[in-house]
């Protein structure tokens, strides 16, 4: 049996009766995928008897694995990074073909793969275009952080977070569509409340590409604006002078796509809760830990743009780091230029005659 036994729709965020049973599963899955090369079992059979959930599991295992030789072997540890926009569309779609071949209806998880996979095109889109698939990319904070610890404490770091537990968060923050696979077994069909959360998802994915559009934007001003010496059309001297964007949705928020990147896995947490009515369960583990995650990496980037830039330190106290705390845009502060008196200046005469 793939799936548990449940009775009630609160059951299916019951950790003890939706995953704990099928942990052995796991433990035995390696031989079994064995038999399946020695041409002993179906791997479509295998795949179907087979929890959904611990498949997934296994496959964010296996590709961290994967993940570790690569980043070892090329010293370059992005590997992760080349592929967040696509794991979590993948685990969804898992769980959507899953759902299919095991007669179980897909309706609702069809339309979160929908969303998932419009931020999937928009965040490999943009990834792209910064040169993150460029042979050697590599994202500059691991630079930093191997310039900042010894080598061995490096390697741990790769050998446990960046390669397996990244590896793992990508299929916990998709986990939740799990959750909304049993509930799919009480209530089959798609609900004004599955549409309402596609419609916040489609939102949040909206504002992620403003805000990304906004930040290409102004670095491609500043760049002409370095090399040619000369304002492009639509931008202020000012600005571009400031060396970081402050204005459109960064007026409000330090980090508006980080904001709405959050949100969107939040709110497919939320979303299982509201199918099987519970206030909170555990797929709360991917959407917290992500956080927390986030937490870290712009702490350890504005470290880096506040030494960079000047005025940062006065837009990190006039603009909230996620959500907004005022209503106004930010303004670059004006400095007043300091006015001399004559007699101060009649002052500095006389001490240096002396």
């Amino acid at each position: 049996m793939a799936l548990p036994a449940l009775h009630a729709l609160e059951e299916c965020a019951d950790f003890s009766k939706t995953i704990q049973p099928f942990i052995p599963q796991l433990y035995t899955l390696p031989q079994k995928l064995v038999d399946v090369i020695a041409g002993r079992e179906s791997f479509l059979e295998l795949y179907v008897d087979t929890n959904p959930l611990v498949s997934g599991f296994a496959i964010s295992l296996a590709l961290g694995a994967v993940f570790l030789v690569v980043s070892e072997i090329n010293h370059n540890y992005s590997q992760v990074d080349r592929c967040w926009s696509i794991l979590p569309t993948l685990y969804i779609a898992h769980f959507d073909a899953w759902a299919r071949l095991a007669g179980v209806s897909s309706a609702r998880i069809d339309v979160a793969l929908l969303f998932s996979t419009l931020w999937s095109i928009r965040l490999t889109f943009n990834y792209w275009r910064k040169g993150g698939y460029s042979v050697g990319s590599e994202d500059y904070r691991w630079e930093i952080v191997r310039k900042n610890v010894p080598t061995a404490v490096f390697h741990v770091l790769n050998w446990t977070f960046i390669a397996f537990i990244q590896s793992i968060l990508l299929f916990l923050i998709a986990a939740p569509v799990y959750i909304i696979l049993l509930a799919s077994r009480f209530e089959p069909n798609l609900t004004s409340a599955d549409l309402a959360y596609v419609t916040i998802e489609l939102g949040l994915i909206l504002t992620e590409y403003i805000a990304d559009q906004q930040q290409w934007n102004y670095q491609g001003a500043k760049k002409e604006y370095q090399k040619a010496a000369k304002v492009p059309r639509g931008w202020s001297q000012l600005d571009l002078d400031r060396g970081f964007i402050a204005s459109g949705l960064w007026g409000y928020s330090r980090h508006p796509n980080f904001a709405a990147e959050q949100s969107i896995w939040f709110f497919l947490y939320q979303w299982s809760c509201y199918a099987t009515n519970n206030l909170y369960g555990w797929s709360a583990v991917g959407a917290s830990f992500l956080i927390l995650l986030f937490q870290g990496s712009t702490w350890l980037t504005e470290l880096i743009t506040s030494g960079k830039y000047p005025e940062y330190s006065h837009y990190q106290n006039s603009v909230g780091m996620f959500v907004p705390t005022r209503l106004s845009s930010y303004k670059t502060p004006v400095v007043k230029p300091k006015i001399i008196r004559t007699s101060e200046l009649a002052q500095r005469q006389k001490q240096k005659q002396k």
